[in-house]
């Protein structure tokens, strides 16, 4: 099944906005242009959708677009794709304990003004 653009972002709320950036990676194999429509086949619709799940677990679009032309190389890429995916957990994963040691101080200047009130009261 062929969709445009408009079409593919509607069906699948992909935005506009990146269906262009795929568009102009040069990345869309079966995508042809047809009386100035672009027409994404099912293909076209699975490699979107490695985007959207690429982009939704925080890379940024050089990281999705270096990703991508790994994928279409193959499988002898599958050891490097399996790196950046690995490189982009490690680095989530030092957002998250940062985010956690934050979190924890909120809470501990929370405790001290919490006890600090408490203290007055007595």
């Amino acid at each position: 099944m062929k969709m445009t653009i408009d079409e593919a972002s509607r069906r699948y709320k992909i935005p506009v906005e990146i269906l262009r950036e795929y568009e102009s990676w040069g990345l869309c194999g079966a995508v042809k242009q047809v009386m100035g429509d672009w027409q994404y086949g099912e293909e076209d619709i699975q490699r979107l959708s490695m985007i959207m799940t690429l982009h939704d677990a925080g890379f940024s679009s050089r990281e999705t677009e270096e990703y991508m032309r790994l994928l279409l190389e193959g499988e002898a890429t599958r050891k490097e794709r399996l790196e950046i995916l690995s490189r982009r957990r490690d680095s989530m994963l030092d957002e998250i304990h940062l985010k956690e040691k934050q979190l924890d101080r909120l809470d501990y200047l929370r405790y001290k003004m919490q006890q600090a009130r408490s203290s007055r009261r007595s």
